[in-house]
C-alpha cells in the first residue's frame, strides 16, 4: 500500500463489527484496493459495485439521474447500498451503505469543477461531505488518491473507529461536511414509506450477532407475543440444526392499512422484554421476504403453508404459483412447518398437498416435539381486544 497511516485506519475499520456495501462512480478507486489488500476485508466488505457506464448507473438507480456528480446522487447511492447491506449482512451486525460520485481529471479538459461527493448511510444517521478540487494541480491518480483518502476517513468515522489521514487537500480545498441523525420514529417512517427495507432490533444480547449467516425467521403480527411463538422458534432451531433465530413483523399488510409507528414500537417492546431479536420489514408477501432475506428458513404454520401453495393467491394459476415459489427456492429459502389448529382440526405439513417441484423447500416440525394450540387471536378475545 505504501502508506502506513492508511493501513492503520483500514485495519481499524476491519476490526469493527460494521459490514458495508460500497457503490463508487467516477473516482476513489484506490480505496477499494486499500480495503481489500489489508487482511480482514471480508469482515467489512459485503459487496462493492462500480457503476461507471451510464447504463450501469441507470440499472442501479432504476432511473436516469438528472446529474451524474452531485450530493443527491451520492446520498441515493448510499441508501441503495445500505438496503443492500441489510440483505447481505450477518444478523445483528451494524451495516453501512457507502455512496461516492466524482468528476476528476480525464483525458480531455473539463469546463466544470473537479469535485467529489460522499455519503455514508448508517441505521440512525447520514454522514455527507463534498470537496471541490483545485484544477490543474494534480494528476488523475493524485486526485483519485485524495478522494480515496477522504472515503476511507469517512468510513472510519461511520464505523466509529479512530484514525486520521492526511488527505493532501490544500488550505483552499475545504470539505463541506454534514451529519444528519434519525430518531427511531423517523427510521420507522422511512420503512413504512418504502425507503428502508427493514430495521433490525438485535435484542438477543449477542455481542455483534452470530457467525451464522442463515436467519431462522418466525414471521407474524405478534399481537400479542406469547409462549407458543417463543417455543416454536426454539424447536425450529433444533430441527434445522442452527442459524440465527429472529422474529419478523411486516409494517405493511396485504389487506389492511399499514401499522402505525406506535403499534410497531409497542410490538417491538415485547421482544426487548424477553431478549429476542426482531426484524421490522415492509414486505407482507413471502416471495418478497425471500428476496429480502436470501438463504433464510421461515417458520410457519400448516395453515400458512396451505395458503402458500394455493393457486387462488396467484390469480388462480398453478404455473404462476410454481414460478414465484421457484424463485423463493432459488434464493436458498426453506419453510419449517409446524402443526396448527385450523377450524378445530389440528393439521401438519403432511396434510398439505405440496407440488413435487417445490416439496424439498418444506420441512416438517413433528407434532410430537411441538404442539401448542394457543393463538394471539384467542388471547386478544379473552383480553377484550377483538380480533384485529
Amino acid at each position: 500500500m505504501g502508506d502506513a497511516a492508511i493501513r492503520t485506519v483500514v485495519e481499524a475499520i476491519h476490526s469493527s463489527p460494521t459490514q458495508a456495501v460500497v457503490y463508487l462512480c467516477g473516482g476513489a478507486s484506490l480505496a477499494l484496493g486499500w480495503l481489500m489488500s489489508v487482511p480482514g476485508a471480508s469482515n467489512t466488505l459485503l459487496e462493492s459495485v462500480v457503476p461507471y457506464s451510464r447504463v450501469s448507473m441507470v440499472q442501479l438507480l432504476g432511473r436516469v439521474p438528472s446529474q451524474h456528480c452531485s450530493q443527491a446522487l451520492a446520498k441515493e447511492m448510499a441508501l441503495l447500498a445500505y438496503n443492500r447491506a441489510l440483505k447481505l449482512s450477518k444478523p445483528g451486525y451494524p451495516v453501512l451503505g457507502v455512496g461516492f460520485t466524482g468528476s476528476l481529471v480525464t483525458s480531455r479538459p473539463k469546463r466544470g469543477d473537479h469535485r467529489f461527493f460522499l455519503s455514508m448511510r448508517a441505521s440512525d444517521r447520514i454522514l455527507e461531505s463534498s470537496v471541490t478540487l483545485t484544477k490543474n494541480l494534480r494528476s488523475r491518480e493524485e486526485e483519485d488518491k485524495v478522494s480515496s483518502c477522504a472515503l476511507i476517513q469517512a468510513m472510519a468515522k461511520a464505523c466509529q473507529v479512530s484514525g486520521t489521514l492526511d488527505s493532501g487537500l490544500t488550505e483552499s480545498e475545504v470539505p463541506y461536511e454534514s451529519e444528519t441523525h434519525f430518531t427511531e420514529e423517523q427510521e420507522l417512517e422511512q420503512l413504512i414509506n418504502g425507503h428502508l427495507c427493514c430495521k433490525i432490533y438485535p435484542f438477543s444480547g449477542e455481542a455483534h450477532g452470530s457467525d451464522e449467516d442463515r436467519k431462522i425467521i418466525l414471521p407474524g403480527s405478534f399481537n400479542p407475543l406469547h409462549e407458543g411463538h417463543l417455543k416454536l422458534l426454539e424447536v425450529a432451531m433444533s430441527v434445522c440444526g442452527g442459524g440465527y433465530p429472529c422474529f419478523e413483523i411486516s409494517a405493511i399488510n396485504a389487506d389492511k392499512p399499514p401499522l402505525t409507528i406506535a403499534q410497531i414500537k409497542d410490538r417491538v417492546k415485547q421482544f426487548e422484554v424477553v431478549g429476542k431479536t426482531i426484524i421490522v420489514s415492509n414486505q407482507p408477501y413471502f416471495y418478497k421476504k425471500a428476496e429480502l432475506f436470501p438463504g433464510s428458513s421461515f417458520v410457519i404454520g400448516a395453515d400458512t403453508a396451505a395458503r402458500l401453495v394455493n393457486p387462488k393467491y396467484y390469480e388462480g394459476s398453478i404455473k404462476r404459483m410454481l414460478e414465484i415459489l421457484g424463485d423463493c427456492k432459488r434464493t436458498g429459502c426453506t419453510f419449517l412447518v409446524g402443526g396448527r389448529n385450523v377450524d378445530g382440526v389440528f393439521k401438519v405439513l403432511e396434510d398439505v398437498d405440496i407440488p413435487e417441484e417445490i416439496i424439498d423447500m418444506f420441512i416438517s416440525i413433528p407434532a410430537d416435539i411441538f404442539r401448542m394450540d394457543i393463538s394471539s387471536t384467542e388471547i386478544r378475545k379473552k383480553q377484550g381486544g377483538g380480533t384485529n
